[in-house]
């Protein structure tokens, strides 16, 4: 947990920091050596400290999406990832929503757009990544017959130099992460056929 990191306070209360490093930030989402992966798309080794409910609000609506019964609901922000000293254009973000079934498939990719394998369905840009994936679990009542379909966006700094060869396969190991937690954290059979490593191998 990030909270606790900055000195007590008066009358014990722990003070949040704040500034942290990757793999602080995100309530600890990018430890090791994913740290290094996130200091590389950002340009940044510090960052604003969030409020690691983040997952918890993910969840929730997730849930509430899926309780609507519709096809596709909004989700959440999981992380935001904002650099010590830049703007708004600086900031690189993580979210997750309910998708609908059609959305799987559909092939019109934006400008440099790749599909994937990993996944229902995985695509990359230079600058994003996206990850599709379904859940069945005891905490989605019958989605053994109808299961949570998920899904999971990266978007990179519009401000930081997107030139390294690999960037799209950077970005889906970003979502990758992020979207094998919230299929831990959800009980997903299978991690929601997510496998433990990100698999970059592009669709033919």
């Amino acid at each position: 947990m990030v909270v606790g990191v900055g000195a007590t306070g008066c009358g014990g209360e722990e003070k949040t920091p704040d500034y942290v490093s990757a793999e602080e930030v995100c309530d600890g989402l990018f430890k090791g050596t994913l740290a290094k992966t996130i200091e590389s798309v950002t340009g940044a080794t510090s960052f604003a400290w969030t409020n690691p409910d983040g997952m918890d609000r993910v969840v929730d609506a997730l849930k509430a999406g899926y309780e609507s019964g519709h096809r596709w609901a909004g989700g959440d922000t999981l992380c935001r990832l904002s650099p010590e000293g830049g703007g708004r254009t600086s900031r690189a973000g993580i979210a997750f929503s309910m998708y609908a079934p059609q959305d799987v498939g559909d092939l019109r990719l934006p400008a440099g757009g790749r599909l994937y394998t990993m996944g229902k369905q995985s695509e990359a840009t230079p600058m994003s990544a996206s990850l599709y994936f379904e859940c069945v679990s005891p905490q989605f009542k019958g989605s053994k017959e109808r299961p949570m379909r998920i899904l999971g966006n990266f978007g990179r700094p519009k401000d930081v130099q997107q030139s390294m060869p690999d960037s799209r396969e950077v970005n889906l190991t970003v979502i990758h992460a992020a979207s094998l937690a919230v299929a831990q954290k959800l009980q997903c059979e299978n991690n929601g056929g997510l496998p433990e490593k990100p698999v970059l191998k592009p669709r033919t």
